[in-house]
Order: C-alpha cells, then structure tokens, then sequence
C-alpha cells in the first residue's frame, strides 16, 4: 500500500456529521500495517458500533488506513494521514463537523489535528502522548481522554500530564480512566458506548454524556483524572 485510504460507511440518511476513527501503530515502521493487527481490528470494531448507533441519526464513519504502520519520528506519518483524510472529507462535506477518534498511536494523531479546520471534538483512547507533544493549538476545543489504568503499553500517566498541559492552554477537557490495559479488551462494552456517546455528542447529534458534563463541571486540576 502505498497511498492511505478510508473505508467509509456512509449514513444512510441525509449526512448531518463525520467521524474519523485512526487506530494504532508503533513507533517506527514503514511497512504497511497488517490487516489482521489487533489496533487495527479493534478500531474497526469500535467504528462499526458508532456507525451502527449513530448512522440513523445522520453520521457517517470513516476508518483511517494508513500508509505506513509507524509515527516514524519527524516525519509523524500518522499524523500526515490524519491531514489527509480531513481533507479528503472537507471536500465531500465542506459544512459538516468533524469528530476525530483515535487509539494510541492514532490517539497521538488526532490530538496532533485537532486544531484543524471543520473538527468538533476530539475522542483520543489510550493515547500515546510523549513529554512535549504539543497542545497549544487545542485551545476551546473539546477533548476527551479515555486511559486504562492499568495500562502498561502506554502509561497513563502520559495522557495525565498532557491533559493538564491542554487545560492550562485553555482546551475544554475531561480525562477519564477505567480499568484495563491498553487492548481495550476488559469491558470492551464500555469503551464502544463510551466513544458512541462521545462522538454523537461532540458531533451534535446528541445531548453531552452526564459523565463529561459533571467532569468539565469539575475544577481544572480535577478533571484530568477522573475514574468511571
């Protein structure tokens, strides 16, 4: 492969929002992600679920494939996919918003584009998110983290301190963490709902889940780890 692609379940009412879903990678690759690769299956997974309980409402679902399986240091390929899909989607729905949904290394990604034009909210999932990586640009918008606690693939102390970073740059953000690793295999049920609830909220297409609300309702220090 040597161009991205999206596999793309339309809504099948009249389109009235999008979601990106990017799953993960590893540090450093530049052969093409596997088609059996477990981060891939899993966001596929998660992609068809929110397809299937917010197509109806008017969303429509692409699943990111990228070109190379690494992030690939400066290069940050991942993250170069991401600015392509978004601009293959403003084309097709130059009004419509844009909910970026990614998993560790797809999570890095779509928090790394979040400040891109047409993008409502972001949904990152065990994010991989080294010291430094930039927030500046999150500035008012919506950000939801979720982390496994006991996460050892991708500590989620990481996601802990750049969520602090975004809020002190002014990001609407509410981080929450559950039990589990960085499969998101334990109460899988719970993560599919999760970014279910998210997206069509952060899509429009729904009220704010109770559990963001109270979060962003929270004092800024607080609502970068909270437990569900």
């Amino acid at each position: 492969m040597t161009d991205p692609f999206l596999e793309s379940r339309p809504a099948p009412t009249t389109p009235r929002a999008v979601a990106l879903f990017c799953h993960g990678g590893t540090v450093a690759s530049v052969e093409p992600p596997k088609e059996r690769a477990l981060s891939l299956v899993r966001m596929r997974a998660i992609e068809q679920f929110v397809s299937g309980t917010g197509g109806h409402a008017g969303l429509t679902t692409h699943l990111l494939r990228y070109r190379v399986a690494g992030w690939n240091g400066a290069a940050a390929d991942a993250y170069a996919d991401v600015r392509w899909a978004l601009d293959v989607i403003r084309a097709e729905h130059p009004d419509l918003p844009v909910v970026l949904v990614g998993h560790s290394m797809g999570g890095r990604a779509v928090l790394r584009a979040g400040g891109h034009d047409g993008v409502s909210a972001v949904c990152a999932l065990a994010p991989w998110t080294p010291p430094g990586e930039p927030v500046e640009h999150l500035r008012d918008r919506s950000v939801t983290i979720l982390h496994g606690r006991g996460d050892r693939w991708v500590p989620a102390r990481l996601s802990e301190e750049f969520a602090a970073r975004a809020v002190a740059a002014g990001a609407h953000v509410a981080r929450f963490t559950v039990v589990g690793g960085h499969s998101m295999l334990r109460h899988a049920h719970r993560w599919h709902t999760f970014v279910s609830d998210v997206v069509l909220a952060g899509a429009g297409l729904a009220p704010v889940p109770g559990d963001v609300a109270r979060a962003l309702d929270r004092p800024a220090a607080e609502r970068v780890d909270v437990p569900l």
